[in-house]
């Protein structure tokens, strides 16, 4: 099963859903559902509609390089059944569980500290 990702908005698309179209340069463009494929016909940039992927990364709003991401696509592979080996990843599993969830309230805070920010001066401004 190929899951594919759409390309307005990185969402992933399952087999039998969403649209294909096909340019005459034969560059396929897959689509998770109409909005995306009626957005992409009225030739909207995905990094300025608020609700797709490439805007939230590019405005800060989701974590854009995370390692654990990579580990995780990584981890897709059929591997050789080892005791040990099993054991390790899921030590494994559960640190990078405590890494993520700690960037991911660092990120918030972060994100949190411009707005308290904004509204102090906002606050001065009136």
């Amino acid at each position: 099963m190929r899951l594919e990702k759409c390309w307005f908005c990185s969402s992933t698309v399952y087999p039998g859903h969403g649209i294909q179209f096909v340019r005459n340069d034969a560059k396929i463009f897959r689509f998770c559902r109409s909005k995306c494929h009626k957005n992409f016909k009225m030739k909207r940039n995905p990094r300025k509609v608020k609700w797709t992927k490439a805007y939230r990364r590019l405005h800060g709003k989701d974590m854009t390089q995370d390692a654990t991401f990579e580990f995780e696509r990584k981890r897709n592979r059929p591997e050789r059944y080892d005791r040990n080996l099993t054991e390790n990843t899921l030590k494994a599993i559960k640190t990078i569980d405590k890494v993520r969830s700690r960037r991911e309230e660092t990120h918030l805070k972060n994100r949190s500290k411009g707005k308290a920010a904004k509204k102090v001066r906002e606050a001065k401004r009136t």
